[in-house]
């Protein structure tokens, strides 16, 4: 007997559920060519050519001419790349280009479609996990600071002096006229390194408990030359750095922490009478049926399970998770000592908001 037989199943429902299935298959398999043509620069090329045949493409690529022509057949097929079946040949419409190359900035979605391959690197402990507890700790993901140099540099370094560092009023004079800056979990560095290259009268830090990420961040500042920048491989709810910094910076750091609630409350002690707590974080609600309409819920969400919650959980950490929320966010910022917090969403990001608090 067929235990899942149900004779009042609505088969126009299903039918339109198995729609939304196959389209997911789809857009999942794109997703993946998607990464792949943002790192053999087909997109960027391709964005600066007429329309071409896949010889064509592949010598100016320097690609495989057989492996090009068959991640073509994805794009055309998948709506992403244009193709002419009478001339055979391709081309990148300029609309397309404006969200896939690296040209678009802060609006590349092809940095973004890394992270599925990166994630699914992990799936086979990512299911232990659900069965046995614990987490994935961060060595065990593959291109992981790699790709997060990349996300970062588009939701902060992009929009670093037009959006982010205003938010702050009168903090441009500042940093102009010499402050003591932290970053916490800097990764490789790149928005602070900006930052001091910007504003050479201030002393910028940079804190990561990766030493790879440090190793990167170093690398950066001496090849460029900048010497107002320091990077330290630190546990950051250890710093010890009562009243140090007159700006302290978290970009999209604190819900990944295994310990977020005293992360918190040493910012708050490392801050001077008056510094500013710029914190970033997930555009989330901390009650999923906040995020049903929020356009990137399942993506939080994912990313969460696969990513954010398993390397806090590996540490025996709290697991906050990517949705761990504002509402939670600002309970825990009052918990740690900042009572007049302001919450920002920016043009550039979608995916955050954008957290001021001023010690008093």
């Amino acid at each position: 007997m067929c235990n899942n037989c149900n004779l009042n199943i609505d088969a126009e429902q299903t039918d339109e559920f198995g729609q939304k299935l196959l389209e997911i298959v789809n857009h999942s398999s794109l997703s993946l060519m998607m990464s792949i043509g943002h790192r053999a620069r087909l997109f960027d090329i391709m964005s600066e050519m007429e329309h071409a045949s896949s010889s064509e493409i592949a010598e100016k690529t320097s690609l495989n001419e057989r492996y090009v022509r068959e991640w073509l057949g994805a794009m055309v097929t998948g709506g992403i790349i244009q193709y002419d079946p009478a001339l055979k040949t391709y081309f990148l419409p300029a609309e397309h280009a404006a969200l896939l190359t690296r040209a678009a900035g802060s609006n590349n979605f092809a940095t973004t479609m890394q992270w599925f391959s990166v994630l699914g690197s992990v799936e086979d402990k990512i299911v232990d996990c659900f069965r046995e507890g614990g987490g994935v700790p961060y060595t065990e993901f593959s291109r992981f600071h790699e790709v997060m140099a990349e996300e970062s540099y588009n939701s902060v370094v992009c929009g670093l002096f037009e959006y982010i560092l205003p938010l702050v009023p009168g903090l441009e004079e500042k940093l102009k006229a010499g402050i003591d800056v932290l970053d916490i979990g800097c990764g490789s560095g790149l928005a602070l390194i900006e930052m001091a290259a910007a504003y050479p009268e201030s002393r910028f830090k940079g804190y990561d408990f990766s030493q790879e990420s440090i190793g990167r961040a170093k690398q950066t500042a001496e090849e460029r030359g900048i010497t107002n920048v320091f990077f330290q491989v630190q546990d950051v709810s250890q710093m010890n750095a009562a009243n140090s910094f007159d700006l302290i910076t978290a970009f999209d750091v604190i819900h990944d922490q295994a310990n977020p609630a005293q992360v918190l409350s040493e910012v708050n002690a490392a801050l001077r009478t008056g510094g500013t707590f710029l914190m970033q974080d997930i555009a989330a609600s901390s009650n999923v049926e906040m995020n049903i309409s929020n356009p990137l819920g399942p993506m939080f969400y994912t990313i969460s399970t696969m990513h954010c919650m398993t390397v806090s959980l590996a540490q025996g950490g709290a697991g906050l998770g990517t949705c761990w929320g504002k509402e939670l966010a600002c309970q825990m910022l009052k918990e740690a000592g900042f009572n007049d917090i302001d919450v920002h969403e920016l043009p550039h990001d979608i995916m955050n908001y954008f957290y001021i608090m001023t010690k008093t």
